[in-house]
């Protein structure tokens, strides 16, 4: 039904065309003067007019096929959108226009024939480059608004306790493993990291996913990192955005990450080893929570004093086995004897490995 009325609508917006190119074509003197009679007009202008009208109704079903498939690739495109995307296109289109009106205006009135064609193409263009323009500059001229609007420190509060940020930086992408470790929470709260804080929505959905398992421990990480992203957007003056953005062509959720790091030219925040090779491999920057923590670990130097707890044996017959309060492993040579007992240590050497720092000892008094 639809199909058959646009080509009726299309038979005559053809048959239209028609008489309009008629009264172009009666107007040159060669075609005019076989046209010296009434009747030979009318048969010229009824000639042309079906002419272009049955030429639209043969190709309408092409033009309608044409249509719907814009019309699907617009809203297969605006389905990937966000709605700030969206505004801002829409936005940009507008301002586009209302610049090309002044633009073209001067064209429409030089070229009398082509000119409202030309000016319409030209509409279509400016708004289009119009829309992706603020599209791709939304963060920037967000940034722009906010620190014109709100000109004041990142960890300033107004009068009823609502935290103001102001900072816009590198966008920080959150994974999954480093929301549940949890320590990201402790970090943002010293200050060393700033914002924004970019929680993906496939990365709620995989915890959401962890939290309804049916194992327990499982269970409990997936609750533990909800927990720990409340906190970070309730207790802390760090900037958080949850993105929509997704990538139904990727299936794992690391991928993911990296691809949307890419998009944003933000870092990844993880404590993945594998995902911080796989990132690294690509040119995708990261941020290793287990890197940090080994980095500011006291320096000990071989030859040092220690005085520690021996708490168990090691691997090797005579061996003791310590820990200091950030986890660090001493394996302390002859030290099975002191097992139980408050030791004075000799640091012998540190050995440094991608799974933390290991501290080799002996006893003061051997």
């Amino acid at each position: 039904m639809l199909k058959s009325l646009l080509r009726g609508v299309f038979s005559i917006i053809g048959t239209m065309i028609g008489y309009f190119i008629s009264e172009v074509l009666i107007t040159i003197p060669q075609i005019a003067s076989y046209l010296s009679t009434t009747i030979a007009k009318v048969v010229f202008y009824i000639i042309i007019s079906l002419i272009f009208g049955l030429i639209l109704y043969v190709i309408s079903p092409a033009i309608y096929n044409g249509l719907s498939n814009i019309i699907d690739y617009i809203e297969k495109s605006m389905q990937k959108m966000s709605i700030t995307e969206i505004l801002y296109g829409t936005v940009g289109a507008v301002i586009a226009l209302i610049l090309m009106t002044f633009i073209a205006k001067p064209i429409n009135d030089m070229l009398k024939l082509i000119g409202p064609i030309l000016l319409v193409l030209l509409n279509v263009f400016a708004a289009v480059i119009g829309a992706k323009i603020m599209m791709k500059k939304k963060d920037d001229i967000t940034a722009l608004l906010v620190n014109i609007k709100r000109p004041v420190s990142k960890d300033k509060k107004g009068k009823d306790g609502v935290k103001e940020t102001t900072v816009i930086g590198i966008p920080k992408i959150l994974d999954t493993s480093v929301i549940i470790d949890g320590r990201i929470f402790d970090i943002c709260e010293t200050g060393f990291v700033e914002g924004p804080l970019v929680i993906p929505n496939f990365v709620l959905d995989e915890l959401r996913h962890i939290s309804d398992s049916s194992d327990s421990l499982k269970r409990n990480r997936g609750r533990r990192g909800l927990d720990i992203l409340n906190k970070i957007q309730k207790e802390l003056s760090i900037e958080t955005q949850i993105v929509d953005d997704d990538f139904p062509k990727i299936a794992e959720v690391d991928a993911k990450l990296l691809k949307l790091a890419q998009k944003m030219d933000g870092k990844v925040i993880t404590n993945d080893y594998n995902l911080n090779k796989v990132a690294e491999f690509q040119g995708v920057p990261v941020l290793n929570i287990n890197e940090l923590s080994n980095a500011i670990k006291p320096v000990v130097l071989p030859g040092e004093e220690m005085t520690i707890d021996i708490v168990k044996d090691g691997k090797e017959s005579s061996q003791g086995v310590a820990y200091l309060e950030d986890g660090t492993m001493i394996v302390v040579e002859g030290g099975r004897k002191y097992i139980g007992q408050t030791t004075v240590v000799i640091v012998t050497s540190v050995l440094q490995t991608a799974a933390g720092r290991m501290i080799f000892a002996k006893p003061k008094d051997n």
